[in-house]
């Protein structure tokens, strides 16, 4: 697959003491967080005692032994009420409240998902404090964090990264309970330490008892989608549990001839086969069958170098293109609770992508009075990943000093095998009338006249270990290791895809309790990333080193019903994978390594404000500079703001209303072109916002209705500038969901 060069020019980075900013959204986004203290101190406490928890149905007790990167779809309360979660063990295996990780994670709940209408990834990570999300083609999109690519995804706490660093197709919601997103490394659990993020998808579970779901939601073109979910007991004894979630969608789009049909199925299972055994098992399965998808997207400069304008509607998309994925997850666990405290849990998963393409890219300049000059590339590709994956932990307390401590060991193993072929058309370099008038009418060709290919096969095996050590009773102490071996073999379209690289990446943190509700923390993580990318003699570039170092405080109010944080961060990448161009000998993007740094700031805070007001909101603050100090990757925004807030009515039973903020600074891509007079060509897409709203009425108990707007402003802008081409998001537009709950 072809993918242009991205160089980034030279900005300023301006912090928030700019004056513009002072009366800007952002200064908003304070005013809360400030504000976040005083109202919590309004609200009686409502904290759960352990007597309390013990009475609770099994299933919805708060347990100690939460699986990978995330609570459990019960613990800590029900996330299809709240916007927060009190636990989380995404730094470390251990069950910890969100101020006790010494790390920034953000959680969201079903609760908002529900009420924003966030039906796929996209939507959650474009709400969520401090992501990015690179929207390059309509079926491809990259994410981001602190500058730096996310490349590591997991689901219930296991998973590979993307073969080839973006996810292809939509990841639709449907199945998952909450998402957790850990920004900074997280190389204890994910393989590799990357300093973006990470980002966890949690599974929803069945319940002992009977509940279900049916919606039905219609929207802006054309758009109609049908969710069904049922879960309770299989057995009178209540020891078997099962739940099925489906999903059905068809659309089409603000974009010229293109439309998506996707359909997801799930069914999950959990046995008790003793008072403190459980098995698990599952198997989910979702469908991608877009028409017309775009490969590349619209060229964003004339050859005198000024800016293209099109239609928002504007696609370099075929009418006989078509871009289909199918993702097939299935997964076994087994876990025992042993009566000193100590758990043992045994998981593994199996996750097949198989994609089935023909697309039509279009390259070249466009003149900007005729619109000329702009060429075809059709090409077919076909591709089939399989990934395997275990994880094998024990954690539990022990005694040292006279004070408990607690301890996690494990070990994890996965592999991934790809195969990728891709066939060419004689039909290249066909002259193209200019995209304002073409209506995607293309002869489809034969994709005969010559392949390239990819086969390798990558494999990770990792042991872990982490202790958090009760210093003082308000001290605590968390240190780590993980040792992973990584392997590879194979080819990537004729080049060598062979390295073999073992590395220990360490990880300390500390939190202290200032008082009740408010602590400071510290971590320091190193760094190990292999790549895949090659340079310009066809080198798999050496892995990424560095390390990441986070500081901050944290607050919890109301029995970790509202949490904020504020952290500082610095995160130093060696050799990290830039893209350069075209190898004209391989007609393959080729790569260097450059040294970045990324520095900046994050607050984030999500929960219950008042009992009827719910909030998430977050803001970010960064800088990225070479080792010469120079602006590096300036496609990225460096200033970005998320609020998202409903508030249900007292004087109106039954109503909820609410609104959403996403606010980007001004980015700026280097083009590496000269226009007509020899100048150097830049793309800038300006700062915007993008606003929506929210109304939610609840006729009874089981029936509702929601209704949501976004783009209110219509605002026009390019959904990204991760590479030389790009496309404008989507207009004003709207979805009404009616539900039925029982």
């Amino acid at each position: 697959m072809l993918k242009d060069a991205s160089v980034a020019g030279n900005i300023p980075v301006v912090f928030l003491s700019s004056p513009a900013l002072r009366r800007g959204p952002i200064a908003l986004a304070c005013l809360l967080a400030l504000a976040a203290p005083v109202l919590a101190t309004e609200q009686p406490a409502a904290a759960a005692t352990d007597d309390a928890n013990d009475k609770l149905p099994k299933e919805q007790r708060r347990v100690t032994n939460l699986e990978g990167v995330s609570t459990t779809a019960n613990v800590g309360g029900d996330t299809s009420k709240a916007y927060t979660v009190p636990a989380a063990s995404g730094a470390t295996r251990l069950p910890l409240s969100l101020r006790e990780t010494p790390q920034s994670v953000s959680v969201i709940t079903r609760a908002q998902m529900d009420d924003f209408g966030m039906n796929n990834i996209n939507d959650v990570l474009g709400r969520t404090t401090g992501i990015n999300v690179e929207k390059i083609e309509t079926d491809r999109t990259y994410y981001g964090a602190r500058g730096f690519d996310i490349t590591n995804f997991l689901t219930d706490g296991l998973g590979m990264p993307f073969a080839n660093g973006g996810q292809e197709g939509d990841i639709d919601t449907a199945i998952y309970d909450h998402i957790e997103v850990l920004r900074g490394a997280n190389g204890l659990l994910s393989f590799t330490g990357n300093p973006s993020a990470t980002i966890n998808f949690v599974r929803k579970r069945p319940t002992a008892d009977l509940q279900g779901s049916v919606g039905a939601t219609a929207g802006s073109w054309n758009n109609r989608r049908l969710d069904g979910d049922l879960s309770g007991a299989l057995n009178a004894s209540r020891s078997v549990r099962g739940r099925v979630v489906l999903a059905d969608q068809q659309t089409d789009s603000y974009l010229d001839r293109y439309s998506m049909h996707k359909k997801i199925a799930a069914g999950m299972l959990e046995a008790d086969l003793g008072p403190n055994t459980l098995l698990s098992a599952g198997i989910t399965w979702q469908k991608n069958s877009p028409e017309s998808p775009m490969w590349g997207a619209l060229p964003l400069y004339n050859s005198d170098g000024t800016p293209t304008d099109y239609r928002r509607s504007t696609s370099t998309a075929a009418d006989w293109s078509r871009w289909d994925m199918s993702n097939t997850q299935s997964y076994l666990s087994l876990a025992h609770d042993f009566a000193n405290g100590w758990s043992v849990k045994a998981a593994l998963n199996y996750r097949r992508l198989v994609g089935a393409s023909e697309l039509f890219y279009v390259y070249g300049t466009p003149d900007a009075a005729t619109g000329l000059g702009l060429y075809s590339y059709p090409s077919q590709y076909d591709s089939t990943e399989k990934q395997y994956y275990a994880d094998v932990y024990a954690s539990g307390p022990f005694s040292l000093g006279g004070r408990g401590h607690e301890l996690v060991l494990g070990v994890n193993a996965g592999k991934s095998d790809v195969d990728q072929l891709s066939g060419y058309s004689a039909d290249i370099g066909t002259a193209l009338p200019p995209l304002w008038a073409w209506d995607g009418r293309y002869p489809k060709p034969a994709f005969d006249a010559y392949y390239n290919s990819a086969q390798f096969h990558v494999r990770r095996r990792s042991a872990y270990a982490t202790a958090r050590w009760n210093l003082a009773d308000s001290l605590k102490l968390i240190t780590g290791a993980t040792l992973t071996r990584i392997s590879s073999t194979g080819q990537n379209y004729g080049v060598p895809h062979a390295y073999e690289k073992t590395k220990a990446t360490p990880f300390v943190g500390a939190v202290y309790d200032l008082d009740a509700n408010y602590s400071v923390y510290a971590s320091y993580a190193k760094l190990f990333n292999p790549q895949t990318e090659v340079d310009i003699d066809n080198r798999v570039l050496a892995p990424v080193t560095g390390d990441n170092l986070e500081a901050g405080l944290k607050g919890a109010w109301m029995d970790n019903r509202l949490n904020a944080s504020f952290a500082v961060f610095r995160s130093r990448q060696n050799n990290y994978a830039e893209s350069v161009g075209i190898n004209p000998a391989t007609a393959q993007s080729y790569y260097r390594g450059i040294n970045a740094i990324s520095t900046g700031y994050e607050f984030d805070l999500a929960g219950s404000l008042t009992p009827d007001w719910e909030a998430s909101a977050g803001i970010t603050q960064l800088g990225i500079v070479d080792d010469q100090d120079r602006n590096v990757r300036t496609y990225v925004p460096r200033r970005v703001l998320r609020i998202n807030t409903t508030y249900r009515l007292p004087w109106i039973p039954g109503l909820k209303v609410g609104g959403s903020l996403r606010w980007q600074d001004r980015i700026v891509r280097d083009q590496l072109a000269l226009d007509t007079q020899g100048r150097e060509i830049y793309t800038t897409q300006g700062s915007y916002a993008l606003l929506g709203m929210m109304a939610r009425y609840d006729f009874d108990p089981s029936w509702s209705a929601t209704l949501n707007v976004d783009n209110l402003t219509n605002r026009k802008y390019i959904a990204s500038l991760y590479w030389a081409q790009g496309y404008y998001g989507a207009p004003t537009n709207w979805q009404l969901n009616v539900s039925y709950r029982f």
